[in-house]
């Protein structure tokens, strides 16, 4: 997927997503910095659409609400066993569209109660700056870490 993809995919879900939360105006977009996502068209396309975007650190850890929807989706499809690639592509469709609003709305519902029990757990809250909210995580950093650890922490 390029940018101009990302961009397509954001142009024809987000907005209807949120409608159909009923979400209101009160929300933040959140993504990771991927480069189709930080790429100069898409940033462009997100402040003419007058979206608040989440400031997001690289090499944090992922904290995204919607990987635990993929999680749900991959066993979801594993379960099925599609057995080439055109299966797998009906199989995809299907689970996704079994997915309730509810399940949806419900992670963005509990983002903040996420966030602060990953906190509580083991890491570290620093406040950056730009408004960012970053996480590192204790039990990984060495006195002379100046990066993320591993996900083998």
């Amino acid at each position: 997927m390029d940018g101009a993809m990302y961009r397509e995919i954001l142009a024809n879900n987000l907005l209807p997503s949120v409608r159909a939360l009923k979400m209101g105006r009160g929300w933040v977009f959140q993504h990771d910095n991927d480069p189709k996502h930080t790429a100069r068209a898409t940033k462009e396309w997100l402040r003419k659409k007058h979206l608040k975007v989440l400031e997001w650190p690289s090499q944090s850890p992922d904290l995204n609400p919607i990987e635990h929807l993929w999680r749900e989706l991959k066993v979801c499809i594993a379960q099925r066993q599609p057995r080439n690639l055109k299966d797998l592509e009906k199989v995809c469709m299907e689970e996704w569209a079994k997915i309730p609003a509810a399940v949806c709305a419900n992670l963005v519902k509990t983002y903040r109660k996420h966030m602060i029990s990953e906190v509580h757990r083991d890491y570290l809250f620093v406040n950056f700056p730009v408004g960012a909210i970053f996480y590192l995580r204790i039990s990984c950093l060495s006195a002379s870490s100046t990066t993320m650890p591993s996900d083998t922490c």
